[in-house]
């Protein structure tokens, strides 16, 4: 017995040792990732010595004696950061997730593939300019000398996440770059889901059902069963993805990130010169899609945003000129339903008879299961898309398919040629003129210059037959011409936001333009106006606190309306009952301001409050579509509760006998609020916090659904505005964390071009995309304070703060 026990206790130590071994191991080749930003590099293709400086916030200020050398040096340095992020943008863009992620990734991988994201770059890397064309191949060299670099000295792979995948990182290829472009570009349209949105109400409330998603004054549509008589639409559930796929690929087609921008003219600033104000958003992930740089160009140096895998400065500024870039939200694509030859599959209904689709198969690897092969078919109005994608299985007939008609799909699409005359441009005019080659996504380019300020919109915008049924804003049969596209148009007009004020006022509203049909945008929209117009003089600060405004709209709107016939109604009533619970919100809400601020009970209340209400209204007309409903749609209450063109009715439930009012619905969605909210977090309505519900997880997209792991690399903040304020944090609206924020302003920048070196700049995460350095989050709580940081195109100033200088050395001059 005592020689077994001997034997046990030897086994058990020689395991641990083992496992510490193992651990060891691990955090050394895990560290050995972690860049040294001291170090020098002696590297082919580049002509001379170039320094990458590190500021404090590890920027890189890069230093170069040609264009072509400072964006090698860019590839490098986004490589040595954001290897990892940058592969994952490619596999999302290519519709190769599955491969890393498995099985659950497959729906977003078909839905890339028959979009034929990466397809279209390819083709339009020929039709970009010399010097963009110059710009993307040196910006390839870059990344993969560093990739080069990681092989040759045993650097980890570059990050500690590739040590959970198998296959060889590729090398980075001009074409890869525009591939993510065209993800961003088909991300920040949501036009897809609305259209399948607007069917579905139309065929679940064919006579109301529009109420929901209508502005004022908008055509009626016909009822969408009516497009297709005697067709029978059988709904198809969408995948379900085990975990958000915007997460897994940082970016989803048709999700609609947005971003904002605006400025004021020098007449209108403090110093007498002109500031610009931009903060795109996107998914809250670790690391952040945004990453900081400045590059010295011969035009001039440049210092702002990029997108790792991207070689461009997507918002900020140089000494003379700044800009932003906000996707517009026009409504730059269509669903065509084609009905497939019965006895045929190959075979669909043209405008002149049945014709064949243009096919082709391509495979998906699939980590840890068989590969797939699908099969891609292509019609005249575009690619066929699947029926589990984007709910189109839901307004799809039997027998019929759906194919994407998109702005995007240009194979001679120069958006980065614009993008990258736009940031070398010394002026407003220049820069106008560049952005001609601009196509997707349609956006508002805010530009300033010393002498003032200017917003254009530019892209490309579908051509629709004046007749068209839906105008575009649901789904239509794609064998009929008149519903088919007419061509795409150039936009290039000035912005008539601007109502003489001196200020460019970004697409905050999404219909700005009148293109879209987003009816609730115009709240955030009509606010910023307001905050705009309400100084006669603005500084630097101003703008910061507009972009930071957490004053909702929406609440100040709906709050009056809604609990109209609820204030100061009833006897005081004792504490600790319901009714003393309601009075206390009914308090609290009566005296709030609307500020979505994260240490205050009004905020959590109204959002729920808002939610049952909208629920309760819509349930009994709509039934298993309600849960759809995720966001709040203020535009819908406003009008039933003002009982416009009898909207009113939604009040009613159906299935009761008894008639409801519109009071009635309201303070019975406020009782069941109250009553989540008490389960949730106490029967004290004073003590509760919007921030307890209101916080974001910046999930890291491979470690952090891993148990234990997510602990490590994710990061929860709780967050103060919401869906409709400036400073826009849009909620999730479903499972157990309703109140979520699911996007935000991943990056802000406000320029000033009386002081450009005053200028600030920040990200919601850290520089880093390493878990173990530590610039991995350093950034994310000055951001989450409305703080910033400054950024110099000082050479001095910029080395007098350097914590690093990477330095590459040209193995052979050129």
């Amino acid at each position: 017995m005592l020689t077994l026990f001997r034997w046990f206790l030897r086994l058990t130590l020689g395991l641990i040792a083992l496992s510490a071994a193992a651990l060891l191991l691990v955090w050394y080749f895990a560290m050995r990732s972690v860049p040294d930003y001291a170090a020098s590099y002696v590297v082919p293709g580049i002509g001379a010595e170039i320094e990458i400086v590190r500021s404090t916030e590890n920027v890189p200020h890069i230093f170069a004696k040609s264009d072509s050398d400072a964006f090698f040096a860019l590839g490098l340095a986004h490589a040595q950061d954001r290897l990892f992020q940058m592969t994952v943008l490619r596999r999302a863009a290519q519709g190769r997730l599955a491969e890393i992620y498995g099985e659950r990734a497959l729906a977003a991988d078909d839905l890339a593939r028959r979009i034929g994201m990466a397809r279209a770059a390819r083709a339009s890397v020929a039709a970009q300019s010399d010097q963009a064309r110059a710009a993307l191949q040196a910006y390839a060299d870059g990344v993969n000398r560093w990739i080069e670099i990681v092989n040759r000295d045993a650097l980890g792979r570059g990050a500690p996440e590739f040590f959970l995948f198998p296959d060889e990182i590729a090398y980075w290829q001009p074409a890869d770059s525009l591939a993510i472009l065209k993800l961003y570009g088909a991300a920040s349209s949501r036009q897809i889901p609305a259209e399948v949105l607007r069917a579905r109400l139309s065929l679940a409330e064919p006579e109301r059902g529009q109420d929901l998603v209508s502005r004022p004054g908008e055509a009626a549509m016909p009822a969408y069963g009516t497009l297709f008589p005697a067709k029978h639409i059988q709904p198809v559930a969408s995948a379900a993805p085990e975990w958000p796929l915007d997460l897994a690929g940082y970016l989803t087609p048709f999700s609609g990130v947005g971003a904002s921008a605006f400025a004021a003219d020098g007449k209108r600033t403090a110093a007498g010169m002109p500031l610009l104000a931009s903060d795109p958003q996107a998914a809250l992930t670790m690391p952040s899609l945004w990453y900081l740089a400045r590059l010295q160009l011969g035009s001039g140096d440049v210092i702002g945003a990029t997108i790792p895998g991207v070689p461009a400065v997507l918002s900020g500024r140089s000494a003379r000129l700044a800009w932003g870039f906000v996707p517009a939200q026009i409504d730059d694509a269509d669903i065509h339903i084609e009905e497939v030859q019965p006895g045929d599959s190959n075979r669909y209904r043209g405008v002149n008879g049945w014709q064949d689709f243009t096919a082709r198969t391509e495979t998906l690897r699939v980590r840890g299961a068989p590969d797939r092969q699908i099969t891609l078919r292509e019609t005249e109005n575009g690619p066929l898309l699947s029926p589990a994608s984007l709910g189109l299985g839901s307004v799809t007939p039997a027998g019929h398919a759906a194919a994407l008609s998109w702005t995007g799909l240009a194979p001679d699409d120069r958006s980065y040629s614009a993008l990258l005359g736009v940031m070398t441009a010394s002026d407003r005019r220049a820069g106008f003129a560049a952005a001609q080659d601009w196509a997707v996504p349609a956006a508002h380019l805010a530009l300033a210059d010393r002498e003032g300020i200017e917003e254009r919109l530019i892209g490309l915008a579908p051509e629709r037959a004046p007749d068209h049924p839906t105008a575009g804003r649901m789904p239509v049969p794609g064998w009929i011409a008149g519903n088919r596209w007419q061509g795409v148009t150039r936009l290039d007009a000035p912005d008539e936001t601007q109502h003489g004020l001196g200020f460019a006022t970004g697409a905050l509203g999404s219909n700005s333009a009148g293109l879209g049909f987003d009816g609730d945008s115009t709240l955030r929209r009509d606010r910023l106006q307001r905050l705009l117009a309400g100084r006669e003089v603005h500084s630097r600060d101003s703008l910061i606190e507009t972009q930071l405004d957490i004053v909702s709209p929406a609440a100040r709107a709906l709050l009056p309306l809604v609990g109209a016939d609820l204030w100061f109604t009833g006897e005081p009533a004792a504490r600790g009952t319901p009714e003393r619970q309601r009075q206390d919100a009914l308090r609290l809400l009566a005296e709030w301001d609307g500020a979505m601020n994260e240490h205050l009970p009004e905020p959590l209340i109204y959002a729920a409050w808002m939610a049952a209400l909208q629920d309760r209204l819509v349930r009994d007309e709509l039934g298993p579509l309600a849960d759809e409903l995720t966001a709040l749609r203020p535009a819908f209450i406003e009008r039933v509760f003002r009982n416009r063109g009898g909207a009113a009715i939604w009040c009613d439930i159906r299935q009761s006998a008894a008639v409801e009012t519109c009071s009635t619905i309201a303070r019975q969605s406020l009782d069941a609020a109250i009553l989540d909210l008490t389960a949730r977090y106490g029967p004290d309505v004073t003590s509760w916090r919007w921030g307890d519900a209101h916080e974001a997880i910046q999930t890291h997209p491979a470690l952090g659904p891993t148990p234990r792991l997510g602990w490590i690399v994710n990061l929860r903040q709780s967050l103060s505005g919401g869906d409709h304020t400036l400073a826009r944090a849009p909620l999730l609206g479903q499972g157990s964390t309703p109140f979520r924020p699911t996007q935000g302003a991943g990056y802000r920048g406000v320029y000033d071009l009386a002081d450009p070196d005053s200028s600030v700049f920040i990200i919601a995460s850290g520089q880093s995309g390493h878990p173990f350095s530590r610039h991995y989050d350093d950034l994310a709580v000055k951001w989450r304070r409305g703080e910033y940081v400054t950024m110099s195109l000082d050479p001095d100033l910029a080395r007098a703060a350097a914590v690093g200088v990477t330095r590459l050395i040209p193995s052979e001059p050129r």
